[in-house]
Formats: C-alpha cells, structure tokens, sequence
C-alpha cells in the first residue's frame, strides 16, 4: 500500500519547516537509510532520512517551498508490487477504493519528532473525506500524531473532541493547542455524552475570557511612520522568527528579576595563564588546549548549580523539575541570530574539556551543522559581552530554563582592600532569575557560589 511522507517535526518546537532540497527525484527507488530531503529549521538544516523502501511515487512539496506546517503532506512512496504512476495525491490506488476499517497502527504512530528519521503514515487507515476524530462514533479509534497524544495527555483532552486538520483529517499538535486555548477541554473520565447537563448553571461560573496578547503595530503602521525610500525592508527568516517569537513568550510568562555582583579575576587570571603554559602538544603541534575566561565561567556556573541544588531546576507548568547534573548553555553568535549550545554535566568535566567542546560548538554553530539534541535543554545559560567591552547588561532567559548569566568585560578598577585603594582586575556580572523557580534568596545564594567560585579558581581543578 502506499505511503505518506510528512513534513518531520526535527524538534520539540518545530511547528513550520522550509523544504530545501530534494535529494531523490520521482520515480527514483528508495531503501531505508537513504536520504530524501534537506530540511530547514529554524536553527539547522537538516538530512531526512526514509525508514521504508520502495518508489518515490510523488513529490507533493517541491524543494524552495517555505514555512510547510509540521505533519503535512510531502511526497507519497509506492510500496513494493505497485505501480507508482497509479498512487493518486490523497495515497490510494487509483484502482482501489480504500477499506472503511482502520488498520491497527494509527496514522502516525511511527513518528518521531526530534529525530532525524521521516515521519510515515499508512494510507487505507480511514475512509476517504472521513474526519477520524468526534465523527467516527463513540469507541471509535482516533487518528493522532504522537505530539498531538502527548500533549492532549498531559492536558486532559479528549482527542475524540478534538477536530483534525492533518492529512486526512487526523489530528496533530496545533489541533491540540487551539482546543486547549478555546476553553475547557472535554476530558477522560468525565461524565458520558447522555448525562444530563446542569440545571441553569450560573453565568458567573462559567470559564474567564482568555486575556488577548498583547499586540504590537502591524506592518503598515510602522512603515507610515517612515518616508518611502528612506529603508530597506528585510524578511525575517526562521531563525529571527523564532528568537522573536520565542524571547517575547519569555519576557511576557516569566517574571524576571535580576542580581548583580561584581568578581575579582586577579587569581583566576593566574591560574589560566598558569594552565595554558602548561598544556602539551598535539600531533600538530598546536597546544592541546587554551583555556578562556568563558571557560572558567561555565565551569564555575556548573559547579554552583550543585553547591546551591535548588536553583538547578526549571519550570515546568504545575511543577518545578530538578537535575542530577548541571547542564550550561552558552550564547554563540552567528550572522542573523544565535544559538546556545548546552555543555552536558558542566560540573563533572575538566576545563579543558569544556574549552575543547566549546571550540567544536561554536565552529559548527556558524556552519548551522549543531543537532537539535545539542542546543535543547539546559538549566541555565551563559552570555558573555565582555569580548565587545560591554561592562554590564541583563539577558532574557531562554524557556524552558530557570536563568541566564549576563558576563561584562574584565578591566582594571579602583578597589578597597585591607581599608586602601588598590588596582585589581574585575569582571560584573549579572543573573536573571525565573521568581517561579528562584525567589530571591534562592537567586543571591546562586549568584554567591558562583562569585566564590570565580575569585577562589583552584576550587574548580578539585
């Protein structure tokens, strides 16, 4: 039978990709393991590679096409035994009228969002124009994506209340959101379809009006601000889209509130001059490592989140979610944007390991070639602006992480010590703290460790 390609979702929040490049043409065979298409996120491009074989039958997407919704229909594969010039646009066989029974996998099932495989879904798993949802019937199988399964669990929806707009009516993850954000969602266990509704419920019981977002001047509006041919107008691409998109949420849902401190680096300097002396060669001849001011900041942010183990957690709806291990992402520039690669287990590796790994993300971060599983997650980040003379700044934390760490430039300042004036060299520092998950406290007793950490280096080498 044939088989449906869909637009993969290559992360947890994908929702759109751009269709760069189709690798295989129509009519080309295809084994598991080939590569299809090159898939652009927001952060990456992407290899797509298929898990089925068979003839590349249709492409329904043709490359260059952006902003392709995730779970939407791309190309359609023939299955072995088929003729790939009769499968038609919807998946059947034009010679085969599709059976009215669903088969045992759902449409879907074999998904897997975040991976670099293509999601698949069987053709003859519904009748054609059916609506596999609320009009089936009641006990009826509901054809779902995984996503769309998982959040309608951890939401209490119902998904035989819920309409799909997927390929051929099946219900995928936005159709889970829009029911969740239209009011009270049916959910399981509650009272049977023929029970009897409430006796003139009040009107002051009924669910409060979502609050409408906030909204910003539309395009026309900002341009009637300007003269015409005084500007160039610029596209936004998916990485700025998403950087917008996602630091407004972030601005608007966490309440930030910010703790400066100002560390001394007169010892750390020592010590980093002392290590990079003495680093060994490589069979190139250059040092095995070099070791950065970021490096110690990383290490030193790690090993603070295990000194202070309540500050290493995140938000997480109607619950806080703790780590074992610190993980630190850290801010890495690119043309256009930025990506924030997470340094696993932070406070378990050496500094040169860390130096090394930040090397390797920061190179392939300009390429575009990190993994998604590289840059998603982290507890908290690092931004350094200290390379560009920037004193001090706050930074807008990255969902779903609970802080971000804001590192101004290291210079001379006039300082007390023992009662006198004296010379030394210092770093400011700031943290933005998420108050769902550290109260103020919690946020000093962080910002603390860390300060101590900085001024006292040897303590990361033990």
């Amino acid at each position: 039978m044939p088989i449906n390609v869909l637009m993969p979702a290559l992360s947890p929040t994908m929702e759109k990709g751009n269709l760069a490049k189709w690798l295989k043409k129509e009519g080309d065979a295809v084994k598991s393991g080939d590569v299809l298409a090159e898939i652009e996120t927001d952060k990456a491009t992407m290899e797509v590679e298929a898990i089925d074989e068979g003839i590349l039958a249709k492409i329904l997407v043709p490359e260059g096409t952006a902003d392709v919704p995730v779970n939407d229909l791309i190309a359609i594969i023939a299955s072995e035994g088929e003729d790939p010039s009769s499968v038609q646009a919807g998946g059947a066989p034009k010679a085969e009228a599709p059976k009215a029974e669903a088969s045992k996998d759902p449409v879907g099932e074999n998904a897997t969002p975040g991976g670099g495989q293509m999601s698949y879904a069987r053709v003859n798993e519904a009748p054609d124009g059916a609506q596999p949802a609320a009009t089936q019937g009641e006990g009826a199988r509901v054809f779902a994506s995984p996503l769309a399964r998982r959040i309608a669990k951890q939401e209490g929806i119902d998904l035989a209340a819920v309409t799909g707009s997927g390929p051929r009516g099946r219900v995928i993850e936005r159709d889970v959101r829009a029911a969740k954000a239209a009011g009270p969602a049916q959910t399981k266990g509650t009272a049977s379809k023929e029970a009897p509704a409430p006796a003139e419920a009040p009107k002051a019981a009924s669910a409060p009006a979502k609050a409408a977002s906030p909204a910003g001047l539309s395009v026309d509006q900002v341009r009637g601000f300007y003269a015409k041919g005084t500007y160039e107008e610029v596209p936004l691409d998916g990485m700025r889209k998403t950087i917008a998109k996602r630091l407004t949420e972030a601005t608007q849902v966490a309440p930030h509130f910010y703790l400066t401190v100002d560390c001394e680096l007169d010892a750390l300097m020592a010590l980093r001059e002392q290590l990079n002396r003495s680093a060994g060669q490589g069979k190139d001849g250059k040092p095995l490592f070099k070791l950065s001011v970021n490096d110690f900041v990383i290490k030193a942010m790690g090993l603070a989140l295990m000194r202070v183990p309540a500050a290493n957690a995140v938000w997480a709806e109607d619950r806080i979610l703790r780590f074992d291990n610190a993980e630190v992402g850290v801010a890495v520039a690119i043309d256009g944007g930025l990506f924030t690669p997470v340094i696993r287990k932070a406070d378990q590796k050496t500094l040169s390991t860390i130096s090394n790994e930040m090397k390797d993300f920061a190179g392939r971060a300009r390429a575009k070639k990190l993994k998604p599983e590289e840059y998603q997650g982290g507890v908290t980040s690092v931004s350094n602006l200290g390379m560009f003379g920037i004193k001090h700044f706050t930074a807008v934390i990255n969902p779903p992480q609970s802080s971000i760490l804001a590192v101004g430039a290291g210079e001379k300042r006039i300082v007390v010590k023992d009662g006198q004036p004296a010379v030394a060299q210092v770093m400011t520092a700031t943290l933005s703290c998420d108050h769902r998950v550290l109260d103020g406290a919690l946020g000093a007793e962080l910002i603390s460790a860390f300060k101590s950490l900085i001024e006292s280096p040897m303590g990361m080498l033990v």
